[in-house]
């Protein structure tokens, strides 16, 4: 085999000039536009990961906010409770307070209403022993009633203070005797003589007659009032039942209600 070394020279050159104007206008620009390549992708990295960074901390940001927000919820639902707790203990306070005072107001009405009721029971009671005491007492009325009723008159006078009896028998003024049926003259005198000699002296009087006394004598006078009739009698014994009454309903507590209707048999 022969070589042609002009022929290898003329390829050796061409592939000098080849591999020059490849490295000329190809790999230069090729290489720089790579690099170019590779500046813009570290630029977006860099950018990717900055934005990365910043995605993360907004996250932890949001889960700080979130956490915040929990804890402020679960503030704020304690709070709600507590005050709701507080309201209905106060709601509940309140209602108890009003259910005493209710209480305390229908215990009162209802003693208050008992103590009526037993009051009137009383005096109706009192009222109707009264008038059959009055009826009972009008037909005793005569000499021997009066009688005793002036002898209790006279004790009664006698039992009167001494300046009592004197300042009566210096003043001259006339009393009035008082009976329930008209006395007869001897009656009378006898009354006169036995009332003076109770005063000690001879003193003025008048008879008046006041069928409301039932029975008895009452002596009338100027600042002087002797009492001495069933009318007397009767009206204290009323006051007597009524007080009396009035006394035990305090001291137990318990006032009568209205007396309870036989049954049959």
């Amino acid at each position: 085999m022969t070589l042609d070394w002009w022929t290898l020279g003329i390829q050796t050159v061409n592939v000098a000039v080849l591999v020059w104007l490849l490295q000329r206008f190809f790999w230069r620009p090729v290489a720089a536009m790579i690099e170019q390549r590779r500046d813009a992708t570290r630029r977006v990295m860099a950018e990717a990961d900055a934005t990365r960074t910043q995605a993360t901390a907004a996250l932890a940001e949001i889960e700080r906010t979130r956490a915040g927000f929990a804890k402020e919820r679960d503030a704020i639902m304690a709070a709600a409770h507590d005050a709701a707790e507080t309201t209905r203990a106060a709601l509940m306070a309140d209602a108890a307070t009003r259910v005493v005072a209710l209480e305390t107001t229908a215990r009162a009405t209802i003693e208050r209403d008992n103590q009526a009721a037993g009051d009137a029971w009383t005096q109706r009671s009192a009222h109707l022993a009264v008038a059959i005491a009055e009826q009972l007492a009008a037909r005793l009325d005569g000499t021997a009633v009066r009688a005793a009723f002036l002898d209790w008159l006279v004790r009664e006078i006698a039992a009167l203070p001494d300046t009592t009896r004197q300042a009566m028998l210096d003043g001259g003024a006339a009393l009035e005797v008082v009976s329930a049926a008209a006395l007869d003259p001897d009656e009378q005198r006898h009354t006169r003589d036995r009332i003076g000699e109770a005063f000690g002296g001879v003193v003025s009087m008048d008879f008046r007659i006041d069928p409301a006394l039932i029975a008895g004598l009452e002596l009338h006078g100027p600042h002087l009032l002797v009492s001495n009739s069933w009318r007397a009698d009767l009206a204290r014994i009323l006051a007597g039942l009524v007080s009396e009454n009035a006394t035990l309903a305090g001291a137990t507590g318990h006032h009568p209600g209205p007396p309870e209707r036989p049954h049959a048999c």
